[in-house]
């Protein structure tokens, strides 16, 4: 009888479970549900629109930004435009086959768009313009027989337009401007109709569309035009695409970890003061000074001394790299300190390798690295203190206005020492960060390149530490946003942008540019479209000279070039700049307010 009444149990407890299960799934949601919130994962920050979602619903149907069919609750639409949206676009939004309207448009999206979205049959309307979006354009679109529009303006797009789109023969619109795309543009099917606003903004275009002449056929598409699309899209995408992902989905990393650094100080240093630590752990126990060529007239017990006495009161910056603090000898002699926290235990003989390199550079452009303290916890690099501060604050942050000439200085000032890094030191350095904020400024508002070979320095494969701190938003050369890898070519980039923020006196994603879907780089080609390129000057920058403008947005444009291969050297800048912009006519000045 126990043994019965114990199986009984035991067949009661079984469909129990069971019935738990089938409740359970029955509560799962759909697979239209998993796709959006696998999109969701990959969405790196927003403004809060996203977090109603969620996964315990049975569908997506009630969620914001979404619509489903009524009787088959299938997603038809999902329209998440102007929320601020920053991080990849996930494939898996190619498994939403019965999705209609595509709306992400004036977002902050990054990374390619992905290929599976040619999965995606019934789509009628696909709007992605005003994002950062590069890469290809997939030619997987062209299965899209339905599309009625494709808007993918004002992003970073480079390469080719697939000829495959020309089979879309229901497309009535369709806007690629504002993008870095190159080569013939397509001339039979769908694109016999569509007219130059369609393309304007690309630089590298050519075609009846336009009335620009190819230099191959006069004009016309050709087959070997799109070959390198094609062979890019097929095999690179294939191979590498969940790469690529990784390597965007870092660069808004990168935006999160200079949030919460730059804040992280900056509300430590306001609120903070009552728990403030000195340095003194860091360098208690064990820590050494070194001395680059006995730069540092001062023992290391006085040295450990006076840096066992810093705080937060004395933090003068803080970035991608570390915290940088203010050292003030008592001969009157003033250094800054940038603390950096150690990675790893492999760390120390990696780090002191390379620190001995940097301490070897010299040159006149170039922040001078005087020597290191060594402590268990961290270390702390100790670099000549420049009192004028950063381009960045000289720009955006002070009253005085820079004049033509003192902008034309710093520009020079940063090219020479960038191309020494890049030509003249060995070994030869990529700096891989170049910004505003890294060029800082003595008395006299002479330029010095920062920050140099600290992005390798820190290089750690295991963490991926290199991606996360190399590079900063806005800056970035899209090849590298792509491909996560660093060459001359991508400073050459990153200083065009540069550049340009000088010029404009705006950084290189102001508000208003975001607000066009542009960033700094796509506000020069639409002005240059327009013929109105001389636009772009800080209206507040006196003294500017028509001549060198001209010849020095030239010399920008060329940097800023969507191909590596297009860009010039920073040996050839810092040629143009000394042959063309430095020596213009004295008569010719331009009026800012006069066009």
């Amino acid at each position: 009888m126990g043994m019965y009444l114990l199986k009984c149990q035991g067949s009661l407890l079984l469909c129990i479970l069971l019935l738990c299960i089938i409740i359970e799934e029955s509560r799962a949601i759909n697979a239209d549900g998993e796709a959006l919130l696998s999109f969701r994962t990959t969405v790196v920050s927003s403004d809060g629109f996203l977090a109603q979602w969620r996964p315990e619903d049975p569908d997506p149907c009630n969620w914001k930004g979404v619509k489903c069919d009524k009787i088959t609750k299938r997603v038809v639409a999902l329209s998440l435009t102007n929320h601020k949206l920053s991080g990849p676009i996930s494939p898996d939004l190619g498994k939403l086959d019965q999705l209609k309207f595509l709306n992400l448009h004036n977002n902050d999206f990054y990374g390619e768009i992905p290929s599976e979205l040619g999965n995606c049959t019934e789509l009628q309307t696909i709007s992605l313009q005003g994002n950062y979006l590069s890469g290809f354009i997939p030619s997987e679109l062209g299965n899209l027989s339905k599309l009625l529009t494709l808007d993918i303006s004002s992003n970073s797009l480079s390469g080719y337009i697939p000829p495959s789109l020309g089979k879309l023969q229901a497309l009535v619109t369709f806007n690629v401007s504002n993008n870095f795309l190159v080569g013939s543009i397509p001339s039979d099917g769908v694109f016999s109709k569509f007219s130059e606003n369609s393309f304007f903004g690309n630089r590298g275009l050519c075609g009846r569309q336009i009335n620009v002449a190819c230099k191959d056929d006069g004009g016309g598409s050709s087959t070997n035009s799109q070959s390198p699309n094609s062979a890019q899209n097929q095999g690179g995408k294939k191979n590498s695409g969940r790469l690529l992902i990784s390597a965007s989905a870092t660069v808004g990393a990168l935006l999160l970890v200079a949030l919460m650094c730059f804040w992280g100080c900056f509300l430590y240093k306001k609120f903070g003061k009552n728990e403030s630590k000195s340095l003194a752990r860091d360098v208690g126990g064990g820590a050494s000074i070194v001395m680059f060529h006995g730069d540092l007239p001062y023992s290391s017990k006085d040295i450990i001394k006076k840096l066992e006495t810093l705080n937060d009161d004395h933090i003068i910056g803080c970035g991608g790299f570390g915290t940088v603090y203010k050292l003030a000898m008592d001969d009157g002699n003033v250094f800054a300190l940038k603390r950096i926290v150690k990675l790893n235990e492999g760390f120390d003989r990696f780090f002191e390798r390379e620190l001995e390199i940097l301490g070897s550079i010299k040159h006149r452009y170039l922040v001078n690295l005087r020597g290191y303290c060594n402590s268990p916890t961290s270390k702390l690099l100790i670099y000549d203190f420049l009192p004028g501060g950063s381009l960045d604050e000289a720009l955006h942050e002070r009253s005085e206005q820079l004049d033509w000439d003192a902008r034309l200085n710093i520009i020079m000032g940063a090219a020479k020492g960038l191309a020494y890094l890049h030509h003249d030191c060995s070994p030869r350095i990529i700096h891989r960060d170049i910004k505003s904020s890294n060029i800082l400024l003595d008395g006299n508002l002479e330029a010095r390149v920062s920050d140099f070979g600290l992005a390798k320095l820190l290089e750690d494969e295991e963490s991926h530490i290199t991606t996360i701190v190399a590079g900063t938003f806005g800056y970035l050369a899209p090849e590298y946003m792509q491909s996560g890898r660093a060459t001359e070519k991508t400073d050459v980039y990153s200083f065009g942008v540069l550049v340009l923020e000088v010029l404009s006196g705006k950084r290189p994603t102001d508000a208003s540019f975001i607000e066009k879907g542009l960033n700094i780089v796509g506000w020069l080609n639409f002005l240059i479209s327009e013929d109105r390129q001389r636009e772009i000057v800080d209206p507040n920058c006196e003294g500017v000279q028509t001549e060198s403008l001209d010849a020095l947005l030239s010399v920008a444009t060329q940097c800023v070039s969507s191909g590596p291969d297009d860009r010039p050297t920073m040996h050839r800048v810092v040629q143009l700049l000394e042959s063309e912009v430095m020596t213009p006519c004295p008569s010719d000045f331009y009026d800012s307010n006069s066009d």
